[in-house]
């Protein structure tokens, strides 16, 4: 069993991503921005206010952790290298024994076949841009980080990522997308979910970028 904080609890992924984790057994504290969010957790779910940006309130929660999972979203890039800069500094502050990182990346700065970031290729939505531009910097910070923190950088698809079912089934990558049968690389919100828990418990990608897909 890991003792598991969940930033960003109240979203989509993770949401999920807590429910997976408890259900596995493992104890797991939810962090939301606020708690009047209308989200229903598992129970035995610690759930507690915070904010991944706050470096106090990260230290707090990392002091008796054995994973920080953080996941970020919005459009302004800020948060997302502020996020990595709080959780790196908790991470120092408990020492050798302090938890890993796991971060919810984007599939924006994955590689196609010609080794271009999908971001930088023709045709890619102006919309996505912003939250693309934190999710890169994000992966930067991560790089530029010494071997005093841990991390793993999980991407989706970059385009064909959303809610879903949970088969438990997916196949892994590094820095270009798995492409499916269909030509298209795929993960439901649920099987990414599977997949992070999964590295939680078998790390496979310690201080690197990964991604999912069928």
């Amino acid at each position: 069993m890991s003792r598991i904080v969940v930033f960003g609890a109240a979203g989509k992924a993770g949401s999920r991503i807590v429910a997976e984790a408890a259900s596995r057994g493992h104890q797991v504290t939810a962090v939301a921005r606020t708690l009047d969010a209308p989200v229903r957790y598992p129970d035995g779910v610690h759930v507690v206010a915070g904010d991944i940006t706050d470096p106090e309130t990260v230290a707090v929660l990392a002091k008796d952790a054995d994973v920080l999972v953080l996941t970020v979203g919005g459009p302004d890039a800020a948060p997302y290298t502020d996020a990595v800069a709080a959780a790196a500094a908790a991470v120092r502050a408990a020492g050798p024994a302090g938890p890993r990182i796991i971060h919810m990346g984007g599939g924006a700065g994955l590689l196609d076949e010609q080794g271009e970031r999908f971001f930088d290729t023709p045709g890619f939505p102006e919309e996505f841009k912003p939250y693309a531009i934190g999710q890169i910097r994000a992966l930067d910070a991560y790089l530029a980080l010494d071997d005093s923190v841990t991390w793993t950088y999980l991407s989706p698809p970059p385009v064909h990522f959303a809610p879903g079912e949970r088969t438990g089934r997916y196949r892994s990558g590094l820095d270009h997308p798995v492409i499916g049968d269909d030509g298209q690389a795929r993960i439901s919100y649920e099987d990414y979910a599977a997949a992070l828990v999964d590295e939680i418990e078998s790390p496979r990608h310690l201080n690197r970028r990964f991604t999912v897909g069928y």
